[in-house]
């Protein structure tokens, strides 16, 4: 079974990351919300929301995809967690998968250096700090390789989608495309 971390932090914008967790859990993918802090985070817009694990408690090299929702400013706390970036780095040298929306593909993949070379999408404005990427801003999701970026929270089902499809197959994703009503 894959397993997929979601990644979370004080200033994470709560429907990117919700939305897609909720979309992998229904197709019954092992995803485990894991905090950066203290297991009680408050979102962007002052949502609590409770992970189920933090970072400490996980090893994050084991996980099938780590996803990294965006948010300011969860997006820079998520950036500033050295076991993260380190584990970013093991996944995509391994050939595993990394997922990001809105600020998090500029905030946190192309600051480390992760998005040189490829086709992404990042939230208007942002696209400054996706170094070395050729950022296509009308794409609501882009993956290249072993990375998927999105635009921003109204791109959240699409992406949730699209990594049900990389993980499950597009017949997966069409099964619960057609459950949610999209």
């Amino acid at each position: 079974m894959s397993k997929v971390y979601a990644m979370i932090a004080d200033g994470t914008e709560e429907v990117e990351c919700l939305a897609v967790v909720d979309l992998l859990r229904r197709a019954r993918i092992d995803t485990v919300l894991v905090s950066v802090g203290g297991k009680n985070i408050v979102s962007s817009h002052k949502i609590s929301i409770t992970a189920d694990k933090t970072a400490d408690e996980v090893d994050l090299t084991d996980a099938d995809l780590i996803f990294l929702p965006g948010g300011m400013p969860g997006s820079t706390n998520l950036a500033h967690c050295a076991p993260l970036i380190s584990a970013i780095d093991k996944q995509l040298k391994s050939g595993k998968r990394v997922a990001a929306i809105c600020a998090a593909p500029a905030v946190v993949l192309g600051a480390g250096g992760f998005l040189r070379g490829k086709k992404a999408t990042c939230f208007p404005g942002f696209e400054s700090g996706c170094d070395g990427a050729k950022v296509d801003i009308d794409a609501r999701v882009v993956t290249d390789g072993n990375i998927t970026t999105a635009r921003g929270m109204g791109c959240a089902v699409d992406l949730g989608l699209e990594l049900i499809a990389l993980i499950l197959g597009k017949s997966a994703a069409d099964k619960v495309k057609k459950e949610i009503q999209y």
